[in-house]
């Protein structure tokens, strides 16, 4: 068996950068690098006068054997060893198409979605796209490359830079959450503003290697440059990483479930969403009906005994089946989903797990499942064999993003999930630099999007965020949980979950003062009732919102690093009586003098008529108040078109429309 080298791999190979506004050198941070890292200091995420630091990722190579074996990690250290690495970002959101519901599901077929900007004649709608061009860099040159050099109808939009290390890894860094509009034109939605644009990018990573004198191929990687992750060690239930193993798992292949590596981990996602979520705290959480961290609960759970089946079987049929659930909120987990409407028409208005969860959790159920400990994942790459660490980094990245609800999602979306755009498992197919695509026309239908000549195979710099939010600000700030839907009993209304992404875009956080109150800090002297009282209490995430609906999503645009980051803390007092790691959140810059905890809590959604009219929005929030049971000042009311994806409550049917063939 020869070790010698006849290809390498990026990896990761999708990267996940974010943005940050901190313009300190020290102002970014390296994005996680195995699945597990050791949490950050507190205070680690903002800078400080305030600003969000960005979220670098780091890019390596591996060389490879024929049989396709990891050899080594290339790095500038070894002799012979010499690299150019070449990134292509862009941004082109503004240049494509509506985003009304992920085209891939029944909802929308025989629909389709207009363009963005569409009164921006053809010749003009390459100023739409910010492109700043093929950038390129020597691995050891030093010095930054800027991604500069593309605009937005004439205004220059950077998007980020790239360096690299002490051994050659490439550093990309993407932009530092700029959003605006040339003309001045009003935010009206949640994700489809014309004549806006923001800095978020994705694109290609590619290098060229010369080893000993040859020059090597390599496989290419992609970058995705994404909001920011404002709770950023909590993971969502069901992680990009989840979405993709399970596109790429074979349908035969066998399932060795460990309760240690398989089970708890996922359970205990459903606790750790306490931090970001009241439903969650209250059902899941610390003292919870249903804490699955539990000593006594945890015990039983990790038990293939007989006595406990009918327990571990509880649990697997309290997980979602679109096809016995339909549209009930009820079953777990309570998240929504990928056709997520005011008026609630598909079972796909609430997530489910992945297949392969499921399967897992049914063996588990079964007792066929393995008890062994499990050792976790390495908390630094360089502690893997290096066998496992291109593994590792690829499943790191994805494992702090989500998969769904693809409403449109958080870093990417719905057409992630279509192996149409992959060289190979976990790697985008590139399209040759310089090669278009072709044009669409004036609107993007369901069969044209995924057909043999549709835009679901190899892509193109800025193809993987185009059909997210612009500006992306205005998604994280509607990105609300309990909706409230009128076809639910007045009586049966949460307005805590379901929910949308509580693990990227928290709904309901754990205050820096209660956490002083239940930590016993600053001479507080609390009863244990007001330690109880201050541990359940949860504030609204976006109470540093005000105003109505669009002066929010405007608020939102501006103020955005003003949201707090929710973060791990110890619990010091050494009792036992709360976790030993509470997750806080770190103190808003919103001006928050007299403004309730629960501002914003409770938002109702209206027709577009009827929010265009104040007195009519008086009106609505009286009654939005009777039947909710909260008050006036904790309610938002406004229409709210992520809520209305076929346009029946806008005042011109908005939204998808059926698709008009194409000449």
């Amino acid at each position: 068996m020869t070790d010698e080298i006849t290809h390498a791999r990026i990896h990761p190979a999708i990267g996940v950068a974010r943005l940050g506004n901190s313009t300190r050198e020290d102002g970014w941070f390296l994005g996680p690098e195995t699945p597990d890292p050791e949490p950050a200091p507190v205070g680690f995420y903002k800078d400080d006068t305030g600003a969000i630091r960005r979220q670098a990722v780091r890019f390596r190579l591996y060389g490879c054997t024929a049989d396709d074996r990891v050899v080594r990690e290339l790095t500038t250290d070894e002799a012979g060893v010499a690299i150019e690495w070449a990134v292509h970002v862009a941004n082109s959101k503004a240049a494509w198409y509506n985003f009304d519901l992920a085209l891939d599901i029944p909802d929308m077929q025989g629909k389709a979605s207009a363009r963005r900007n569409g009164t921006v004649a053809d010749a003009d709608r390459p100023t739409l796209v910010v492109d700043p061009g093929r950038k390129t860099l020597r691995a050891g040159a030093g010095g930054h490359v800027e991604f500069t050099g593309g605009s937005f109808q004439g205004v220059p939009v950077p998007l980020g830079r790239m360096h690299t290390d002490e051994q050659g890894r490439l550093v990309v860094l993407g932009g530092t959450g700029t959003s605006g509009s040339p003309g001045g034109a009003p935010l009206k939605s949640y994700g489809n503003n014309d004549g806006w644009y923001d800095d978020t990018s994705d694109g290609p990573v590619t290098a060229t290697l010369t080893l000993g004198g040859r020059e090597i191929p390599v496989h290419g990687a992609w970058v995705v440059v994404a909001p920011p992750n404002f709770a950023p060690e909590v993971k969502a239930v069901r992680t990009l990483w989840d979405l993709l193993y399970d596109l790429f798992r074979p349908a035969d292949g066998a399932l060795d479930v460990s309760f240690a590596r398989d089970i708890e981990p996922l359970l205990r996602r459903f606790c750790e969403l306490q931090w970001v979520n009241k439903g969650y705290a209250t059902h899941h959480g610390f003292g919870g009906p249903e804490d699955f961290l539990a000593p006594e609960l945890l015990r039983r759970l990790a038990s293939p005994a007989e006595r406990n089946r009918e327990l571990r079987h509880q649990v697997l049929t309290a997980m979602r089946d679109h096809t016995r659930d339909g549209i009930s909120p009820v079953p777990w987990p309570w998240i929504y989903g990928d056709a997520m409407a005011s008026r609630p028409r598909s079972p796909l208005q609430y997530l489910a797990l992945s297949d392969t969860q499921i399967a897992q959790l049914i063996a588990w159920s079964k007792g066929e499942f393995g008890t062994e400990p499990w050792p976790g994942f390495p908390r630094r790459i360089e502690d893997a064999p290096v066998a496992d660490q291109p593994g590792l980094l690829d499943r790191a990245a994805l494992d702090f993003c989500l998969a769904d609800a693809f409403h449109p999602g958080c870093e990417v979306t719905w057409p992630i999930r279509h192996t149409t755009m992959y060289e190979e498992p976990y790697r985008i197919l590139h399209r040759p630099e310089g090669e278009q695509e072709p044009d669409y026309g004036p609107q993007l239908s369901a069969e044209r999007a995924l057909g043999p000549d549709g835009p679901l195979h190899a892509q193109g710099p800025g193809d993987l965020t185009r059909w997210m939010a612009v500006p992306w600000q205005t998604d994280t700030a509607s990105c609300r949980a309990g909706y409230e839907i009128k076809v639910l009993p007045p009586d049966r209304y949460d307005p805590y979950v379901p929910t949308f992404w509580p693990a990227r875009v928290p709904n309901h956080v754990l205050t820096e003062d209660d956490f002083r109150i239940v930590n016993k800090e600053g001479g507080q002297g609390s009863s244990e009732e007001e330690r109880e009282d201050a541990f359940a209490r949860r504030a609204s995430w976006l109470r540093g919102l005000k105003g109505d609906y669009p002066t929010q999503l405007a608020h939102a645009v501006k103020e955005w690093y003003h949201f707090g980051i929710v973060e791990p803390r110890a619990y010091t007092v050494g009792d036992g009586k709360y976790p030993p790691v509470l997750q806080v959140e770190s103190v808003p810059g919103f001006d928050l003098e007299g403004v309730p905890l629960e501002r914003n809590l409770v938002t109702v959604h209206v027709p577009e008529r009827a929010a265009l009219d104040a007195a009519a929005v008086g009106g609505l929030l009286d009654a939005a108040a009777e039947r909710t049971g909260h008050d006036t000042e904790k309610i938002t009311v406004g229409y709210i078109d992520k809520l209305d994806p076929f346009g029946e409550d806008a005042a011109n049917g908005g939204g998808a429309r059926p698709a008009t063939p194409q000449p």
